[in-house]
């Protein structure tokens, strides 16, 4: 005999607010590991996305900026994700697969639309190595906001 406990159901803004930092928060380890630079290096490069290439030189307010940009596009994100959850039910119940494809759509949206557009407008510039390593990474940012939104309880007014 199998003994299932049940997860606990938690409000989507709570799905959100810990999808949000925890993956907008791994995502800068990620990528300071994937470039071989500092946390506050890409941290800065993050701010760059709003004051441009002088956030390059800043010091810990432009990090910090920076981090508050990671974590407020993360909880966009999150946000996206938690609401589509709640109009198609197997965002929740097919939750690794639809992360795996959501982070494919983020990977997407931030290298093609999000970068060009930033303050820095840069356009992806990709190895094969480099590639798989980001895409990997927003594969599990996907994965990390479907797993705190697989959960959530429908709130209805």
């Amino acid at each position: 005999m199998q003994l299932r406990v049940a997860a606990p159901n938690h409000s989507p803004w709570t799905a959100i607010v810990l999808g949000g930092v925890v993956a907008g928060t791994l995502d800068i380890g990620a990528a300071a590991l994937i470039n071989w630079a500092s946390p506050a290096l890409i941290l800065r490069f993050v701010a760059g996305g709003l004051l441009g290439k002088t956030a390059l030189d800043g010091g810990a307010a432009i990090a910090l900026l920076g981090y508050g940009v990671q974590i407020a596009m993360s909880l966009i994100i999150a946000a996206i994700y938690v609401g589509a959850s709640h109009r198609l039910a197997w965002l929740r119940e097919r939750w690794i697969a639809a992360g795996l494809a959501f982070g494919v759509v983020v990977f997407l949206v931030m290298n093609f639309v999000v970068m060009p557009l930033s303050a820095l407008a840069r356009w992806p510039h990709f190895t094969v190595t480099s590639f798989a390593w980001n895409m990997l990474a927003m594969l599990v940012f996907g994965v990390i906001i479907a797993f705190f939104a697989r959960d959530t309880t429908a709130t209805r007014n």
